[in-house]
């Protein structure tokens, strides 16, 4: 399960339905293009880091392993590296920089939206009749898939359990979108978490952690939606402000024998609070808030001290260079569609049973034991298909010449040049 209650792909088995079954992403790689060794003057660490943390969002959402938030806490990574992207775009006025955060991320979504609401009203959905959010209010909801300002509605069962895909895809394909939430109201207070940042650092720094220990715990309990917006705000919320500690040189000014001591403290506790707290998923920490909290904070000051701040990737991790320049240049994307095309390998593999020479029980039961590595090897197909497809949305957001595949080779076999 995630922390908002949605299923991972992970828990939709190939079972009696016959099919088998998510930190993220984050929109200001859009901010500049990223072309290959490094061009554009982007940090190559930081980059690679982004693209490490979709991986296993995409990694996670499939096998459904609760080990993976333990071992790199994406969705912290994301929000730190997003906070400091922020900080820097703010040395220009902000309301500027809203409006451009705001115009690359709602276009993509909308592609999204329109897709999953097609289908979504094609399998019988009617929002008007939900139970849950019905009435007039389940269509006033809709404008989440327009504007992601709170949770967009959706059906926790549609079709049914014998149709190509489980009964629960809307839910697989909805549940990342409370990123684009907690993402939105970020950039939008981030004008003034800088300004209190600036003024008061670490009572800022710290502040979202304490915030935590009170919403995260239940401590105070805020039903439904808000609850959820209101604990992500704070779980997040550090690595966030942490991200504006990272380009302001904060993080670099504290020895770093201090700053990885501290953090070392911090994330023992959030595994000891996680070891008394485990959620339906035992270790996995999106049902744990403030073990989530401690984790992530203290594993991205780690990661950011370190920070060797590359304008090139080194040695072996240079065969990666166009991996990552694509992943950055296509980060919504990969985000956005992941989990439904997670999904779609299901009915894509299932047709190999009606092949011939799948006909015993032998052959069977081989495909049936590595089901789930072949739907990992076809995810990644059906991403490169979706970023042919798609991805040049996220250029005309950016007010970019589109591209069909932007991982900084030119034509001809070139690299960008600076």
């Amino acid at each position: 399960m995630t922390a908002h209650g949605y299923p991972t792909s992970a828990a939709i088995s190939r079972g009696a339905a016959g099919s088998a079954g998510v930190g993220g992403w984050q929109p200001e790689v859009a901010a500049a293009p990223v072309t290959a060794g490094g061009g554009s003057g982007r940090d190559r660490y930081l980059d690679l880091l982004r693209s490490t943390a979709l991986v296993r969002v995409v990694v996670y959402h499939l096998f459904g392993w609760a080990w993976l938030t333990v071992l790199f806490p994406s969705m912290g990574v994301m929000f730190a590296l997003a906070g400091s992207l922020m900080a820097r775009s703010l040395s220009r006025p902000a309301l500027s920089v809203i409006r451009g955060r705001i115009r690359r991320l709602l276009p993509p979504l909308w592609a999204f939206s329109a897709v999953a609401l097609a289908l979504m009203f094609a399998g019988g959905w009617n929002p008007v009749k939900d139970p849950d959010n019905g009435g007039i209010w389940g269509v006033l909801k809709l404008i989440d898939y327009v504007i992601p300002v709170g949770a967009p509605p959706f059906p926790w069962h549609i079709g049914s359990k014998s149709g190509l895909l489980e009964d629960t895809w809307a839910v697989q394909a909805a549940g990342p979108l409370w990123y684009l939430r907690a993402y939105l109201w970020f950039v939008i207070a981030s004008p003034l978490l800088l300004w209190a940042f600036r003024r008061a650092p670490w009572p800022t720094l710290l502040a979202p952690l304490g915030l935590t220990a009170i919403v995260g715990t239940g401590l105070v309990t805020i039903p439904g939606e808000t609850g959820n917006a209101v604990t992500d705000f704070a779980v997040y919320g550090g690595c966030w402000v942490l991200g504006f500690a990272h380009h302001d040189g904060l993080l670099s000014r504290i020895p770093r024998y201090v700053a990885v001591s501290g953090s070392a403290l911090l994330m023992a506790f959030g595994l000891w609070w996680a070891s008394g707290h485990l959620g339906p998923d035992g270790w996995d920490l999106n049902d744990i808030p403030l073990a989530q909290a401690s984790w992530s904070f203290g594993f991205v000051v780690i990661l950011l001290q370190y920070s060797p701040s590359w304008r090139e990737l080194p040695g072996r991790l240079r065969r990666w260079d166009k991996l990552v320049t694509l992943s950055n240049n296509r980060a919504v994307t990969i985000y956005l569609w992941h989990n439904m095309l997670i999904m779609a390998t299901v009915p894509i593999i299932d047709q190999v049973y009606n092949l011939p020479f799948m006909q015993s029980d032998r052959a069977v039961g081989a495909l049936d034991s590595t089901y789930m590595i072949w739907m990992f090897l076809l995810v990644w197909p059906l991403i490169g298909l979706t970023i042919l497809a798609l991805g040049w949305i996220e250029d005309i957001a950016a007010k970019r010449s589109p591209r069909l595949w932007p991982n900084g080779v030119r034509r001809g076999g070139s690299r960008r040049k600076a």
